[in-house]
């Protein structure tokens, strides 16, 4: 593991396996359909200005997120260098942190923190420390998207063991922070005829 790096997940996505992960997810399909969820998992959370993304890849949510907001001032943290600078293209060179999100400061706050199949890759260990970093970057919504699980499970990720973790994360967080309010949330089916996700479950939290 790089001496960069606490875990070994910031590890392995940060390498090789992160960069071939950008060309998974670039298709026009995967773009319309987020489109299509960001437009039913941000309805309830107006009026927004601005937003981060934790973990945003080359951009393909922020894309999505654009078009349906045009004039959202968007910022975005991302671990691996070679998506970061395909990011800084999409939303502008000062807006991405090519950082873990483990060592990002928040250093002002926004309308929405988004994390979206990222909390899943984040070693168990720290994510107290992320769920901190979300709500402390957000000044009214956080909108968490990822695989939902009652209890913490252990999931094996395209043969590595260690990779992918479900949980309640939204749940946890409205634990840790009593003043997150749940206003929505939703599910998005991989067997979609029109829009499909992954298996994602959504919940769109508002500080009170």
């Amino acid at each position: 593991m790089s001496a960069i790096y606490k875990t070994e997940q910031e590890d392995f996505w940060a390498g090789d396996f992160g960069t071939e992960y950008i060309d998974r997810n670039k298709s026009e399909q995967y773009l319309a359909s987020n489109i299509h969820f960001f437009s039913k998992a941000l309805k309830q959370a107006a009026p927004i200005d601005s937003l981060i993304e934790f973990g945003a890849n080359v951009g393909m949510n922020l894309k999505a997120i654009r078009s349906l907001y045009p004039n959202l001032n968007i910022h975005a943290i991302e671990i691996n260098e070679n998506a970061a600078g395909i990011l800084k293209g999409v939303i502008g060179e000062n807006k991405v942190y090519n950082c873990s999100i483990l060592d990002f400061e928040p250093k002002e706050k926004y309308s929405v923190s988004l994390i979206k199949g990222v909390l899943i890759h984040i070693n168990p260990e720290m994510l107290e420390l992320v769920y901190r970093k979300l709500y402390d970057s957000s000044n009214k919504y956080i909108l968490v998207a990822e695989y939902y699980n009652p209890t913490p499970v252990a999931i094996n990720y395209r043969g590595h063991s260690d990779r992918l973790f479900k949980r309640d994360f939204a749940g946890e967080m409205m634990q840790k922070f009593p003043d997150l309010k749940l206003i929505d949330y939703g599910f998005v089916y991989k067997n979609d005829p029109s829009f499909p996700q992954d298996d994602v479950t959504w919940f769109l939290m508002e500080k009170k």
